[in-house]
């Protein structure tokens, strides 16, 4: 059995660097070989092993129960209307179904994109790997953290950026997520990259976190409040667990000034946004700056990074150069020789036509996915920061 565990996680190997491979070179690869590799899956059968990130042939929903995801799916997709603009149609449920996106997208979001959740424009002479990481150690800049610090990752999903901020830092990190799928693949590769002593990610809401008041030293959020039914709501949580004097920053998703309501276009795309994110609603870059101010915060500094620099490339350039054909045939085969259970397809076609609305918000601009909202928590002495 061990020998046989062994060829079997070799030939997975095999096959998903055949994948990264396609994706690398925006080519279509999938000859003898990855035939080959398909064939010796169906003989060996499946691993339960937890991995770096999930195969092609591990896609599942997360917590859900495979024979479940087919209906979970269903269920998520009825729960948004289909006039214009109408959204998510029972608003109390925005927590759950954000908990059952996560559910559904998580492996696919690893498989296909990585373990950080969040677009980076794309720096000149570098790779999408280091324009990510530049992004995200931005934030540990901004929040002037360093080692002894404590520090908040709001909506850490598997904890890539958290990873990138506490090493480059040296400030421990705690992280909350709302899907408890996220946490157990959030522990595996900080325990797997041996940052489990500065990184750490705890299962919870971030509209009612399990943290006494003013517990952090700083916080911030990547692209993960946008799901908060009220967005007021999140920014009052983490002021309340935030220290006296210490800053929040977040990439917001926001409409831009370009976004014009009555559009018929521009409100398609909106909508086709939230319901492939998992959103309520699209907010403005004012909305956003008004919530953070009605909490308490001040407002220290707020601009477009998507726009602020213009020797960068677009931060859906690397979302629009995804071998799209290629990912659906290797999804599609996979669901047809049934090595995905049934509903991942339809998963995945969601977040395949997705990210052709993405793409038009970007090239559009009525739509940003990071719009930095920088925020300082007053001292009691009025103290100015």
């Amino acid at each position: 059995m061990v020998r046989l565990d062994q060829a079997q996680d070799a030939l997975q190997d095999t096959f998903d660097r055949l994948v990264d491979y396609s994706r690398d070179h925006q080519g279509i690869v999938l000859g003898g070989t990855a035939v080959a590799v398909v064939g010796s899956f169906l003989l060996f059968g499946s691993s339960r092993k937890q991995k770096q990130k999930p195969g092609s042939r591990e896609l599942g929903g997360g917590s859900i129960d495979r024979k479940n995801i087919q209906r979970e799916y269903k269920d998520y997709a009825q729960s948004y209307g289909q006039g214009e603009g109408e959204g998510i149609l029972d608003r109390t449920k925005t927590t759950e179904l954000v908990n059952t996106f996560y559910n559904l997208v998580t492996d696919i979001y690893e498989w296909g994109w990585g373990q950080s959740f969040h677009f980076s424009p794309l720096l000149p002479g570098k790779t999408p790997a280091a324009s990510e990481a530049a992004h995200e150690s931005r934030l540990a800049a901004l929040l002037r953290l360093k080692p002894g610090l404590r520090c908040l990752d709001v909506g850490c999903g598997v904890g890539g950026p958290m990873r990138t901020i506490a090493s480059t830092s040296g400030a421990r990190v705690t992280g909350i997520t709302i899907n408890d799928y996220q946490v157990g693949r959030a522990g595996y590769h900080n325990q797997k990259l041996g940052v489990e002593s500065l990184c750490e990610a705890v299962e919870g809401n971030f509209l009612s976190m399990p943290f006494p008041e003013a517990t952090f030293d700083g916080a911030y959020a990547i692209e993960a409040t946008c799901h908060a039914d009220k967005l007021q709501d999140a920014y009052a949580e983490v002021f309340r667990v935030l220290k006296p004097g210490s800053y929040f920053a977040s990439y917001e998703w926001v409409s831009t000034e370009k976004y014009d309501p009555n559009n018929k276009d521009h409100v398609r795309i909106m909508d086709e946004i939230n319901y492939g994110n998992g959103l309520p609603e699209m907010r403005t870059y004012k909305q956003a700056e008004k919530a953070g101010k009605d909490c308490g915060f001040e407002l220290v500094l707020s601009y477009d990074v998507a726009i602020a620099s213009p020797v960068c490339g677009p931060w859906y350039g690397r979302l629009a150069k995804i071998p799209i054909s290629f990912n659906r045939a290797i999804v599609n085969f996979m669901s047809a020789i049934r090595l995905c259970p049934a509903g991942v397809k339809d998963v995945h076609d969601m977040l395949i036509n997705v990210a052709t609305s993405l793409c038009a918000g970007g090239e559009t601009g009525i739509f940003t996915p990071m719009h930095l909202l920088v925020f300082y928590k007053p001292e009691a002495n009025g103290k100015d920061h």
